[in-house]
């Protein structure tokens, strides 16, 4: 950690040039004794990805930056301010505490953190930026997080857990065992210092993976930002046996979509199949992520499309964590009726369809865009069939 990048200049170049074209900031000698044009192109480069992902940072004076990449990997603001939503009692332990942006808004949850962090030029810098956005009930230790829980005497009412997916000997990986920390094979040490552990994971692992490889599962929330999963949430509590709750939040800039259901539930759930009605309802990508394809439907009195297709429909208009759609006309797949629809323009989704998104607007010379919606897909007597719908 350079300290010559905090001196008021410094700040005052890194802020005007945040439009800036980085090669050519590259190719500038830089103008300020002790630092590098290499290390002011940093520290541009990580603020300029801060704006929109970290915006406390962002606007605060005189944080520093790591390289680029710490931002890339790190939780936004609002899926650390989610996290930290779920947390309750006083102390918590971050084991693999990185840049610090789950450790601070922990920090705003909790009356003591630790942050671990085995990187020592990281740690300094998530330490440095505490101070700055006075979080000061959080205690940096500069070593391994595996290393401090088994040295320590401390018992903490929560470990939060975000392990490693990049992997020496394996590459970029998500199952537990490949992470490191291996969050099974260290659990129990793990349970001895705390009764609840939140474990972050890559939104690809497979929940029955996840289930086998932990134990005490309580709950596993799907965290979804402008419909796209970011993260999977493990809440485990010692001790724990019964149904395992599931949470899906889709976090939209209007609005928090939420949905629970239980696996069990989901399982024994029964539902009706209906052709396209009136209306028709895509659920959310952390609903969707998280198989809850029934208990939505129960829970909202929905006819699906297809048991397959995803896709469910009502004649009356319902409220729905997801994209609803009026239906205006639906029809069989073949090149005429397609034809007979004459759009050069429309949104395409398929769901439970043979064919791609990209072979069907090659195929048929529709352009991406406009204010028409087609959903192509199956129906409940397995024909393939083109919704045409206006969205709501």
């Amino acid at each position: 950690m350079n300290k010559k990048i905090l001196h008021t200049g410094v700040q005052k170049f890194i802020n005007e040039n945040i439009t800036t074209d980085i090669l050519s900031l590259l190719l500038k000698k830089s103008i300020f004794p002790g630092i590098s044009s290499k290390e002011l192109v940093e520290q541009v480069e990580a603020k300029k990805k801060c704006k929109d992902k970290l915006s406390t940072w962002y606007n605060t004076k005189n944080i520093y930056y790591p390289n680029k990449l710490n931002i890339e990997q790190t939780s936004s603001e609002r899926t650390a301010i989610y996290k930290a939503s779920i947390l309750t009692k006083k102390t918590l332990l971050d084991l693999t505490g990185g840049f610090g942006v789950d450790s601070y808004f922990f920090s705003k949850k909790m009356t003591q953190v630790v942050h671990c962090e085995i990187n020592e030029n990281l740690s300094k810098i998530a330490a440095h930026n505490f101070k700055i956005l006075g979080a000061n009930n959080i205690k940096n230790s500069t070593e391994n997080g595996l290393n401090y829980v088994v040295k320590t005497d401390l018992f903490f009412d929560w470990i939060y857990i975000d392990p490693s997916r990049r992997n020496d000997a394996k590459g970029k990986v998500f199952f537990l065992e490949d992470c490191l920390p291996n969050v099974p094979e260290n659990l129990e040490l793990f349970l001895n210092k705390s009764d609840s552990i939140l474990i972050k994971t890559s939104p690809l692992l497979d929940f029955s993976a996840g289930i086998k490889s932990l134990k005490f599962v309580k709950e596993i929330h799907v965290v979804a930002v402008q419909n796209e999963v970011k993260e999977l949430l493990w809440v485990l509590k010692k001790n724990y046996t019964d149904k395992i709750q599931i949470k899906t939040i889709n976090l939209t800039k209007a609005e928090i979509e939420i949905f629970n259901f239980t696996l069990a539930d989901e399982k024994e759930a029964t539902i009706t199949f209906s052709e396209p009605q009136l209306y028709l309802y895509e659920p959310n990508a952390a609903i969707l992520k998280s198989g809850a394809f029934k208990s939505v439907a129960k829970h909202y009195a929905l006819h699906k499309l297809h048991e397959h297709s995803h896709l469910y429909t009502s004649n009356l208009l319902l409220d729905f964590p997801g994209r609803r759609f009026l239906v205006k006309q639906t029809l069989f797949y073949n090149k005429k009726e397609i034809q007979g629809l004459k759009l050069s323009k429309a949104n395409i989704t398929t769901r439970n369809f043979p064919e791609s998104v990209a072979s069907i607007r090659k195929k048929h010379k529709i352009k991406d865009g406009g204010n028409e919606y087609l959903f192509f897909t199956t129906n409940t007597a397995h024909k393939k069939i083109v919704i045409r719908c206006e969205r709501l």
